[in-house]
């Protein structure tokens, strides 16, 4: 008899099953970075070394616009940035299905 655990998941119409969480169980342990950028900005060297605390950055991003989320440099969704007590946070709003 086949052990259930090796049991391909198509269904019986062929058409392959969704998988659970738990099937990805093995890797649950793994850290990946996760960064979400609220803009980009590029400046020459010498105006870099002139900022200091409470200068400005501008970016190229308007106020509401969404911003990227990326997951070990890979972008994986958009969002907004959200207010949570006294943290900022992100909501994903679209998630960006990859070309492979």
């Amino acid at each position: 008899m086949m052990d259930p655990s090796t049991k391909d998941r198509s269904g019986d119409d062929g058409i392959p099953q969704p998988r659970t969480a738990g099937d990805l169980e093995a890797v649950f342990d793994v850290p990946v970075k996760v960064s979400a950028v609220l803009g980009q900005a590029r400046m020459q060297v010498a105006d870099l070394l002139k900022l200091n605390q409470g200068t400005v950055l501008e970016l190229d991003r308007k106020v509401g616009e969404a911003i990227d989320i990326y997951v070990n440099d890979r972008l994986v969704a958009r969002g907004e940035v959200v207010l949570v007590e006294d943290r900022l946070g992100v909501t994903m709003t679209e998630i960006i299905k990859s070309d492979k």
